[in-house]
């Protein structure tokens, strides 16, 4: 059975309409199966062929719309996009030429992206009204939708323009698809990435926005559902902004809340205090990690006091130290004249993190040899952190970590410090 909703369409000339003939999903974008009869099928690349119609209600890749997926009787459409005027269905399988076939469409996903596509033209309308800044990149994906504009917008100002994008939507606007003469189009004001030619088609979202599209849309505003702005950052001078409408909306806002719930659960707080109770705890741990440091520090010291001063190598094992630790400990041996070359290394036999420095001698050399040797990765710089929080740029210290055992660490790095 064939799905026919109308769809309010104002066409310029006869010879558009029979342009778009084959085009169903703009003469019919709610369209969600059709009949149509196999023009073409050719093998395409990994596994994969191109299956061509002579109509089709399957929406092709463009103005940063994906391609719609679903069905053509027997194999499925993974992918679809438009090429030199033909319109070219990636296929699981082969078709043969000249065969009817029925086509269904992946609804759910194509809604989603009528809605959010609709939505962002309310969006981007709004700003470039209010602020005069372009939309110069759009993109839809499975996750989310960004948009980037050629100038920045406060925080303060997303708000209030998504607030305005929502009530555009509450007013169960019409959205009007245009494909004006040529001599119309010349008075038209319009937001458009590129110049154009040819037959423009518009869509125009009364007192909201009137922007060249390809691409597919609900039939009135409310449709949309609800309109979110998920994130913001700064991008070439401008602002991408991400953005979901619709049930990806609601999607999206319940992960957030089941997040939160899960977070005020385990933190015995309620929702609207998780943040509060979290920047308490982050501050208990930050003294605690202080305290934490200054007696490590201490423990090091008095370990140290074990090793005389000596232009000999000195290689150490302790347990349990972390990265930042076997630094500290590391730096403090040297510096302290415990050795020419200080290996602190910790872990399982087997398996070891380490820390190397001098205070004389750049051993990043020394640190790569013995990661050949020694299975290792890892690294460092000419500049290091003292205890003091300083920056040094006399020694060199690196770490990383060896795939082997401590008897072979030992007759390595021996080896190859007095060579």
């Amino acid at each position: 059975m064939i799905e026919l909703i109308p769809y309010l369409c104002i066409i310029s000339y006869k010879r558009e309409k029979r342009r778009i003939y084959g085009k169903i999903y703009y003469r019919q974008p709610y369209v969600k199966a059709f009949e149509a009869v196999v023009t073409d099928c050719r093998e395409g690349k990994n596994g994969r062929y191109q299956v061509m119609l002579d109509r089709t209600g399957f929406y092709p890749e463009g103005g940063g719309q994906p391609g719609d997926t679903g069905r053509l009787g027997p194999v499925k459409v993974l992918d679809v996009h438009e090429k030199a005027g033909e319109i070219i269905h990636e296929t699981d399988g082969p078709l043969e030429a000249g065969t009817a076939v029925a086509g269904t469409i992946d609804w759910e996903r194509r809604f989603g992206y009528m809605q959010n596509h609709s939505g962002e033209h309310i969006f981007s309308g709004l700003v470039h009204k209010k602020y005069g800044f372009d939309n110069v990149g759009f993109h839809m994906g499975s996750e989310e939708v960004t948009v980037d504009f050629n100038g920045v917008i406060t925080a303060e100002e997303l708000e209030e323009i998504e607030t305005e994008v929502n009530r555009k939507i509450a007013e169960n606007l019409p959205i009007r698809e245009l494909y004006p003469a040529a001599g119309e189009l010349e008075h038209m004001e319009y937001r458009s990435k590129k110049a154009l030619t040819g037959q423009v088609r518009i869509i125009e979202i009364p007192d909201s926005d009137v922007c060249a599209c390809c691409g597919t849309h609900v039939m009135s505003t409310g449709e949309i559902g609800i309109f979110k702005i998920t994130g913001a950052i700064h991008y070439k001078g401008g602002i991408r902004v991400s953005m979901l409408c619709g049930m990806d909306a609601l999607k999206d806002y319940r992960k957030k809340q089941k997040t939160v719930t899960e977070l005020s659960v385990m933190l015995s707080a309620k929702p609207e205090r998780v943040v509060e109770t979290v920047e308490k705890l982050k501050n208990e741990n930050g003294i605690k990690d202080g305290r934490i440091n200054r007696l490590y520090q201490e423990l090091f010291a008095a370990r140290m006091e074990q090793f005389q001063c000596s232009q000999e190598p000195l290689a150490v094992f302790e347990e349990g130290l972390a990265p930042i630790q076997l630094r500290q400990y590391c730096t403090m041996l040297y510096e302290g004249g415990r050795g020419s070359v200080v290996l602190v290394c910790s872990g399982v036999d087997g398996s070891y993190q380490y820390a190397i420095g001098s205070s004389s001698a750049d051993r990043r050399a020394l640190s790569k040899t013995l990661n050949k040797e020694l299975n290792g990765i890892g690294g460092g710089s000419a500049l290091i952190t003292g205890n003091d929080g300083k920056k040094y740029g006399s020694a060199l210290l690196a770490q990383g970590t060896f795939q082997a055992s401590k008897q072979a660490i030992l007759e390595t790095f021996t080896g190859l410090v007095k060579e």
